[in-house]
C-alpha cells in the first residue's frame, strides 16, 4: 500500500461528496445531479463490486438518468417570483417611450433605449420623434408614434 490505494466505492463516494460541496460553492443546479450519479456508482459498487469499466458505464446511465430526472422535477415545479421578466430585457420594454434616431423609413429604423440603441420596426417617423414601445419580434422593438409627446432635444 503506497498512500494512494483506495477501494473504488470509496472513490466514487469521495467524488459526489466534492461534487455536491461544489454545487454549494458555485450554486447552478447542475454538478448536484453528477453528486448523485457518483453516489449511485459507489453504492452499486461497494454492494456488487463490479469492475472499472462497468462503473464508468453505470456512472454515464446514472449521470443521464439524474439529469433528465432533475430536469423534469424542475419543469414541473417552476421557482416562483415576484418579477417574471426579470430576464428578458426586451419585453420590459414593452409601453415604454423611446427616442428615434435613425428615421425608420419603410417600416424599419433604430430607437434609443436608455443608452443603447435597438433596431424597430413601425409607421415612418424622423429622427428625435418620440414613439412607444407596443411589441418585441426577437431583437426589433415594434413602436407606434407618441403624438402627444413633444419631439426630444438630444
Amino acid at each position: 500500500m503506497n498512500g494512494f490505494d483506495i477501494d473504488p466505492q470509496w472513490a466514487w463516494l469521495s467524488v459526489a461528496a466534492l461534487l455536491a460541496i461544489a454545487e454549494l460553492v458555485v450554486p447552478g443546479v447542475f454538478l448536484i445531479w453528477f453528486a448523485v450519479a457518483a453516489a449511485a456508482t459507489g453504492l452499486v459498487t461497494l454492494v456488487t463490486g463490479v469492475p472499472l469499466p462497468f462503473q464508468i458505464a453505470l456512472f454515464a446511465l446514472f449521470s443521464i438518468a439524474a439529469l433528465y430526472g432533475g430536469r423534469r422535477a424542475y419543469a414541473s415545479a417552476p421557482v416562483p417570483t415576484s418579477d417574471p421578466l426579470l430576464n428578458d430585457r426586451a419585453a420590459r420594454l414593452k409601453g415604454r417611450t423611446v427616442t428615434v434616431v435613425g428615421a425608420i423609413e419603410h417600416g424599419e429604423g433604430r430607437v434609443r433605449v436608455g443608452d443603447s440603441v435597438w433596431n424597430a420596426r413601425g409607421p415612418n417617423c424622423d429622427a428625435g420623434t418620440r414613439v412607444r414601445v407596443t411589441g418585441v419580434d426577437g431583437t426589433c422593438l415594434i413602436v407606434e408614434p407618441e403624438a402627444a409627446l413633444p419631439p426630444a432635444e438630444d
